[in-house]
């Protein structure tokens, strides 16, 4: 069994087929369970039904740094999200982080919304999920001195350097590749996948965005977490079964709140 540890089944790209055609399709792919990411608090209703239509299916809570500008995202509190974070689906805070690439407002704004996710991470200890691009030494920082070497957490989609790595492990954190560590030119990548330990790897899709050869540049979604995997187990040299029994183990040590199927 494999889990997709990070993707977005309320997002517009699915909406003329529906989660629940999504999840089958995953299913029979041999992807067992997924947790569908919230990028803004205000749309949490919306997750957290996806969340409790299928039992594989566990949702989070949190802000993406893109919307960490907007006025009904910014009016939500630390209390708010510990308080929404009670739910039985919720299984982790997030995502958030810092996005320097894109501006999308102050980064003022980021560093508010990244703290408040943070302190509820700690309050709820649920597992905070990361978005950093552009923005390894700040986030880093956050992690480290906010986080108050108490922090449990993935950095999502991993696209950093291997010294973001290494810090990032060193706090205890998790490392998750996406589809793009299949394309060709990502070959730094790789090496990375190479040196995280097994035992702290996990894999998504973040579809509907970055699927994996060979469907990059087609629509993404949860069954093709295996081709990830795949290359994630070849770069490794260890077989697809290990690879897939390992980090839907590491999955529900972090995401401990999540209920095996």
């Amino acid at each position: 069994m494999l889990v997709d540890s990070h993707c977005h089944l309320d997002f517009p790209d699915f909406a003329e087929e529906g989660p629940s055609a999504l999840i089958t399709r995953a299913k029979n792919a041999g992807v067992g369970h997924i947790m569908t990411i919230c990028t803004h608090l205000s749309k949490f209703d919306a997750i957290r039904a996806i969340a409790e239509s299928a039992p594989n299916v566990n949702c989070s809570l949190g802000t993406h740094p893109h919307q960490a500008s907007e006025e009904p995202e910014k009016k939500f509190t630390t209390t708010d999200i510990i308080r929404m974070a009670a739910h039985p689906k919720v299984a982790g805070i997030g995502e958030t982080g810092l996005d320097y690439f894109y501006d999308h407002g102050p980064k003022e704004d980021q560093h508010v919304s990244l703290k408040k996710h943070i302190e509820a991470s700690l309050e709820t200890d649920l597992p905070i999920i990361i978005h950093s691009r552009d923005a390894e030494e700040d986030t880093i920082k956050f992690l480290r001195d906010a986080g108050k070497g108490k922090l449990r957490g993935v950095m999502h989609c991993f696209t950093g350097s291997q010294k973001m790595a290494d810090e990032a492990l060193a706090l205890g954190f998790y490392i998750s590749f996406s589809g793009i560590v299949t394309f060709k030119k990502s070959e730094d990548l790789r090496a990375i996948a190479r040196n995280v330990p097994l035992d702290r790897i996990l894999v998504e899709t973040d579809s509907p965005y970055l699927a994996p050869m060979p469907y990059r540049g087609k629509r993404n979604e949860p069954a093709y977490v295996v081709h990830t995997a795949e290359e994630v187990a070849r770069v490794k040299d260890i077989p697809v079964s290990l690879l897939a029994e390992q980090t839907t183990n590491n999955f529900f040590t972090l995401f401990n709140k999540a209920k095996r199927g």
